[in-house]
């Protein structure tokens, strides 16, 4: 079978890459799909280890990209909202554990501790795969519960000095009102068939990195063909004598009218570089991170590096650490009415360019007051213009 076909009964269920062609989330464990096929759900803890732990071009892209957001300048803030914002949870800040959640589930859930007083003293981000949202008899939410094993914990929206417990954020979803989709849903097809295509390469590699070919057995006018036992001992020979990578090259004795005829690839075995480099770059597009920074093959899109890593920043990394961060406003508002939290971009070093171009613009603009200067590039006004 060709690694084509391979991957063909892979996705008509033979295999255990299997993919829905529809789904729509029902919880945080499980998609429903339509009842017309018979492919196997879709199970989060099954794709996180298939992408995120064996596959290296999206576990590269959720770490660039969670890493990033976590290293993102913070402006000016409340201490104490930004020491718990950047508080170590096991060597991961709490936003660069946000914004993998948000990438791999589509959802976020941050449990608000406090103390003895009503002030919160640590935020902690929950499993998203064990949290699901208690809904009402109106549809609308009334708490969360979150499930280890056979313990359940009910978690409820305010307690009762009607603090928060619980801050949600979620990714949009067209078609569902609790919960986000993540980007490793999309990319699961493309996670598969790069994976395929790497054991591919591996039983390649280990059968001397060339196709094997057929022993042919030729006893002239003797058609009897080989017994059993010399079957099986022929096939036992074979295994231990002449596979492996540590056979490669080894010459082959042969005996009793057998003969060695090679294969050779066809051309449609030999695309299966080109397969994965494409499906490498399917992984990086889910992800929202330009292939030139993972080192793919083929992709000439930006003039350099720089302008790779501008455009991570720009479609990326800044609107999903917004995304957090107005959240995280949100959730924490009943302590910090006035909080806003967002990005410095003047402290962002791939953006300080733009940031060059900008100042230079605005300080040649004689037409303007200083007041109008300072606000155009997002500084208080001082009261001394003319």
């Amino acid at each position: 079978m060709s690694f084509l076909d391979s991957l063909r009964a892979a996705f008509k269920g033979g295999g255990g890459a299997a993919v829905p062609l529809a789904r729509g989330f029902h919880t945080p464990w499980s998609w429903t799909y339509e009842t017309a096929g018979a492919r196997a759900p879709f199970d989060y803890r099954s794709s996180v280890r298939h992408a995120f732990l064996d596959n290296p071009v999206a576990q590269r892209a959720v770490r660039i990209v969670a890493e990033g957001v976590g290293d993102a300048p913070i402006a000016d803030t409340d201490p104490k909202v930004l020491a718990l914002l950047r508080a170590s949870h096991g060597g991961q800040s709490l936003l660069e554990v946000l914004a993998a959640q948000l990438l791999l589930h589509g959802n976020a859930y941050v449990q608000v501790m406090r103390g003895s007083g009503s002030q919160p003293v640590s935020l902690f981000a929950l499993r998203p795969e064990r949290v699901s949202v208690v809904q009402g008899a109106d549809g609308w939410p009334t708490g969360y519960r979150y499930r280890v094993g056979d313990a359940v914990r009910e978690i409820p929206l305010e307690d009762a000095d009607g603090w928060p417990c619980l801050i949600h954020l979620k990714s949009f979803h067209p078609v569902d009102d609790h919960y986000g989709a993540g980007c490793l849903s999309a990319a699961e097809q493309a996670v598969a068939i790069h994976n395929e295509a790497a054991r591919w390469n591996l039983a390649l590699l280990e059968n001397a990195a060339r196709p094997s070919g057929a022993l042919v057995y030729d006893n002239g006018p003797d058609m009897g063909g080989l017994t059993a036992d010399q079957f099986e001992r022929l096939k036992a020979e074979l295994a231990s004598a002449y596979q492996g990578g540590g056979n490669a090259g080894r010459p082959m004795l042969l005996e009793g009218g057998l003969k060695w005829q090679s294969l050779s690839l066809s051309p449609a075995d030999m695309d299966f570089a080109e397969l994965k480099a494409a499906a490498a770059r399917d992984i990086a597009l889910a992800f929202g991170v330009p292939p030139m920074l993972l080192g793919l093959p083929g992709d000439n899109t930006y003039a350099n590096y720089r302008e790779a890593n501008r455009a991570l920043w720009r479609l990326t990394l800044l609107p999903l650490a917004g995304k957090i961060l107005d959240g995280m406003s949100l959730g924490l508002a009943p302590w910090w009415p006035e909080l806003a939290l967002k990005v410095d971009l003047d402290r962002v070093p791939a953006l300080s360019e733009d940031r060059e171009k900008l100042w230079s613009h605005v300080t040649a603009a004689d037409f303007l007051t200083d007041d109008e200067k300072r606000a155009m590039l997002g500084l208080a006004p001082n009261g001394d213009s003319q």
